[in-house]
Order: structure tokens, then C-alpha cells, then sequence
């Protein structure tokens, strides 16, 4: 098991040329699986290339900047610098749930098949699913090897819907590890080992499981995961190694530290989270004997390394502004789903009214 450098819910595209269908589909599926529904393969097309799925609010910077040395280096090498800071700020940026990761579509439809609209976006990075009771499975196969479609269910499989949802977590996962495989092989090159660590990373899908995280970033100072349960709340996930353990100690020796703590610190009692506004993540001598509050009792996660772990509320100075919540999205997207069928039922109703007008 592989730890993307982040993960957040996404929105799954529904296509499909019955509209109850869709209403019908979207109605079913689990609101973690957030989705926008088209029954018009073009303004499918349209959105993907041209929606506000990316105009929500500013873009994240992107974390990577290439250097280029043009007196020190020949003119095709370059240094890249990797912002790890960039990667949790993407939890502030509202339009994040926006993104489009997984699409559904049907193969039989009038403009075009499901098969001719996949060639057409084969180019995002959003994963695909065949959803068709029409296309026989030879299609589906030579399309799955083909590289146009990810998975192929059949309508009429009873357990139709539970596999969907079931194949549309498992494809968003793919999806962010996908995005982030570049920017993870960097990483581990540094001190985030633990990304690498399959048992880290069944403790940190435990974690979520179990306190209901929805989202997780890489964080930078201190190393370790941040989590954000679906009201925006978010705690983070320090990670230490011994090494790290022993600059913490190193740390607080240089800094006069009391020797309560420099004791819990060596017996490895306490991982301290100093995370004042203004500091290094590290101990200051003018935290005093008040070291207690910014600690926790570390928990054990022995990987291919020893690792010691806690939980700590992330402090609000972290952000610029409180990350946008999950269910504030969901409702939002109410209330614009609702707006827009209003619109819809009031030309219907004028266009009834002028077939009726004598």
C-alpha cells in the first residue's frame, strides 16, 4: 500500500442520455461520491475542458519551480525546487472538491458512444468507468486495453450500484496517487520515508477510517500528515523517526531546555508539537517549564523504521482562512443544483404556455 502526498473528496461525472437515469443514480449514490450529471454528451465535453470546475476560487500554486543556472549548469540541466508547504495549502483552496477524478458513462447514446467520448477526453487525467447495460463485454475489453476506460460495470448486475461505489473509491485513490507519483518519488528522497512505508500508510487509512477523516495533506514543519474531517476540522498527524527524536533532544539541550523535558524527550515520553506562531517547530527557551502543553504521548508504529506518532489540533495561523468544509460544498452545490432545475421548470412552463396560446 502506496500514501498519496494528499487526498480529498472529488466530484464522479455522470453521463448519460436518460436524465432520470441520472437523477435517479445521483439520488443512490453515497454523498461522499459528490457528482454533476450530464445527459448532452457536447456540454459534457464543453464542461470538462471549459467548466468552473477550475475556476472556483484561485488555483493552488503549483508545488514544483525549475531553476534554471544559466553560469553554472549547461543550458539543458536545471535544479527544481519543491514547495512541500504548497501541498497542504491545497486544503484552503474551496474549488478543491470541484475536481472531476472519476467519470461514469454510458456506452449508447445519440451524439456519440461512450467509447467515442472517452477517446475524446483521453487526455485528463480523470479515471473511467463504462456504465452501460448495451456494450457487450468484447467492447469493454478492448477498450480496457485499449487504455480508454479504467473499469466496465453492467447496468443490470444486481449489485450494479454497490460496485460502482465501490470501484469509484477505489478509482479516486488511483487518482491522487496517480497525480502525486512525481512529486512522491521527490519526497522520498528527503526526510518523508514514511510515504514509502506500507505500514505507516495502513495506520494513517486506519486513522481516517476510524475518526473520520475525509482529507489528508503532506505536511512539512513537523513531518507528518494533516487530516480534515468533512466540517473542516483538522488535526495533525506528527511523525518522527529516532533521528527526528534526536534533534528534537539536540534542540532543546541547545536551547536550556529544563531537564524535564530533555528526560521525556530521551525516554522518548512525549513528541512535542511547538507550533507558535512565530517559531521553528522546535523548543524556544521562552516556552519555560510551560513545555507540556505543546506535547503528546507518542504512539509506536514500527515500519521499516521506528516511528512515533500523535495527534494535535492544527492551530488556526496555518491557514490564511478556515479551509472550506465538505458539507458547506455539499450544500452548495444544493442550492445551485436547485437553482438551476428552477430555472429549467420555469422555461418549460413558458414553453407549455406558448404551445397553449391560442
Amino acid at each position: 500500500m502506496s500514501l498519496p502526498l494528499y487526498t480529498h473528496p472529488t466530484l464522479t461525472v455522470l453521463v448519460d442520455d436518460s436524465d432520470s437515469f441520472l437523477r435517479s443514480l445521483a439520488f443512490q449514490l453515497d454523498p461522499i461520491h459528490a457528482s454533476k450529471t450530464f445527459h448532452d454528451t457536447t456540454t459534457a465535453l464543453h464542461w470538462l475542458r471549459h467548466g468552473d470546475h477550475g475556476r472556483r476560487g484561485t488555483p493552488p500554486p503549483p508545488p514544483l519551480h525549475m531553476n534554471f543556472d544559466t553560469q553554472n549548469q549547461p543550458g539543458d540541466q536545471f535544479n527544481v525546487a519543491l514547495d512541500i508547504d504548497a501541498i497542504y495549502r491545497i486544503a484552503g483552496q474551496p474549488q478543491r472538491f470541484a475536481t472531476p477524478s472519476v467519470l461514469v458513462v454510458d456506452y449508447s447514446m445519440p451524439q456519440m458512444n461512450g467509447l467515442e467520448f472517452c477517446e475524446l477526453v483521453s487526455d485528463l487525467p480523470c479515471k473511467k468507468i463504462l456504465f452501460t447495460g448495451a456494450a457487450d463485454e468484447k467492447i469493454a475489453v478492448s477498450a480496457f486495453n485499449r487504455g480508454l476506460i479504467d473499469r466496465y460495470i453492467q447496468k443490470s448486475d444486481d449489485h450494479a450500484l454497490d460496485i460502482l461505489e465501490l470501484e469509484l473509491t477505489t478509482l479516486q485513490r488511483r487518482y491522487f496517487t496517480d497525480q502525486s507519483e512525481t512529486l512522491r518519488e521527490l519526497v522520498l528522497l528527503h526526510n518523508y520515508h514514511f510515504l514509502g512505508d506500507p505500514v505507516l500508510a495502513l495506520q494513517v487509512q486506519r486513522l481516517k477510517q476510524d475518526l473520520g477523516f475525509i482529507e489528508h495533506y503532506l505536511f512539512a514543519n513537523p513531518t507528518g500528515i494533516v487530516f480534515l474531517d468533512k466540517f473542516g476540522r483538522t488535526r495533525l498527524m506528527m511523525i518522527e523517526t529516532e533521528q527526528g527524536m534526536a534533534a528534537q533532544y539536540e534542540m532543546a539541550c541547545d536551547s536550556d531546555a529544563p531537564q524535564s523535558l530533555l528526560d521525556a524527550l530521551g525516554a522518548r515520553r512525549v513528541l512535542p508539537f511547538f507550533s507558535d506562531v512565530d517559531g521553528d517547530g522546535m523548543y524556544a527557551r521562552h516556552m519555560g517549564d510551560n513545555w507540556q502543553r505543546y506535547c503528546a504521548t507518542p504512539q509506536v508504529c514500527q515500519g521499516r523504521e521506528t516511528y512515533y506518532w500523535a495527534l494535535f489540533d492544527l492551530p488556526p495561523h496555518y491557514y490564511a482562512q478556515p479551509p472550506l468544509a465538505y458539507t458547506e460544498f455539499l450544500r452548495q452545490e444544493r442550492e445551485l443544483a436547485n437553482a438551476a432545475a428552477s430555472v429549467t421548470s420555469t422555461r418549460r412552463g413558458r414553453q407549455r404556455d406558448r404551445e397553449t396560446t391560442p
